[in-house]
């Protein structure tokens, strides 16, 4: 295969994708798109791990902040059974992820972080708990962190926000290297993440909202990878469809023409950093 393009974060491990992931991976495959997929649970992220040993992807493992208490249902996951998407409420099992964490296949912890955009009473430290644990994992086994970092929908929210929060937990962690997955945060929350050493990512969403060109532009360009976080926010030209690793060439012609450089620089660039970042 030659890899030109890497989706630095998918979900063919969820039951969205449980017909037909192989014909995903073809069709990536055949564009030159190497795979990540990411577990959200013990349940994707083993699944992950297994599709990783079946064909030519890699995976991270780790616990969604959101499944660290019971919340809301997606049936686009897998759930109890393979069936819909339950969030159990799973306490961070630091061996079993550990277990996980060994396998060649796997380059990554996560995605794991802070989620206050559906925040339940008393769910916030609880979500620390859980991000510090996989912080932890993740210097154990030197293998970077894949961050999902969600502020609140509003500001009305007691106490920090998200990013804020997550920065003072990571400069707890000297050491500790990661990307902050589907970022939607400020220019100076995006200086922050780049002074701990971290790479953003971004998704389709960049090709139809306008709000992330700033950042973009402020970011150098070996900083920056590319995703999908397929099944969700597919890129123009597929918006209203399921999103697929194949369409995160999309994502990297848009950050070639946000930052006005050649897109087969660009794609190299990017390539290049999810190499020095994941090893793959």
């Amino acid at each position: 295969m030659n890899i030109r393009y890497i989706d630095n974060h998918a979900h063919l491990n969820f039951r969205a994708f449980d017909a037909d992931y192989k014909e995903a991976i073809k069709l990536a495959q055949e564009a030159g798109v190497a795979i990540i997929n990411v577990g959200t649970q013990k349940d994707t992220s083993k699944r992950a791990v297994e599709i990783a040993e079946e064909a030519a992807c890699f995976a991270i493992v780790g616990l969604h902040p959101v499944h660290t208490s019971k919340s809301f249902h997606d049936e686009k996951e897998i759930g109890e059974g393979g069936k819909e998407f339950t969030s159990r409420g799973e306490t961070f099992d630091y061996e079993y992820y550990k277990e996980l964490a060994m396998n060649p296949k796997v380059v990554g912890i996560g995605e794991c972080g802070l989620d206050y955009f559906r925040l339940e009473e008393g769910t916030r430290e609880i979500q620390k708990k859980a991000f510090e644990g996989q912080i932890k994992l993740s210097l154990e086994v030197r293998k970077p962190l894949m961050l999902h970092i969600r502020p609140a929908s509003t500001k009305a929210s007691a106490g920090k926000d998200a990013y804020e929060d997550a920065i003072e937990i990571l400069k707890k962690y000297p050491g500790v290297r990661g990307n902050a997955h589907f970022f939607a945060g400020t220019v100076e929350e995006a200086k922050q993440f780049l002074d701990l050493g971290f790479t953003l990512s971004f998704t389709g969403a960049i090709t139809y909202g306008k709000n992330y060109e700033e950042v973009i532009k402020f970011i150098p360009i070996d900083r920056i990878l590319s995703e999908t976080d397929c099944p969700y926010v597919a890129p123009v030209p597929y918006r209203g469809k399921r999103n697929e690793p194949a369409y995160v060439i999309e994502v990297v012609k848009k950050i070639a023409e946000i930052k006005g450089f050649p897109f087969e620089e660009v794609s190299k660039q990017l390539l290049e950093n999810s190499k020095k970042l994941f090893g793959v």
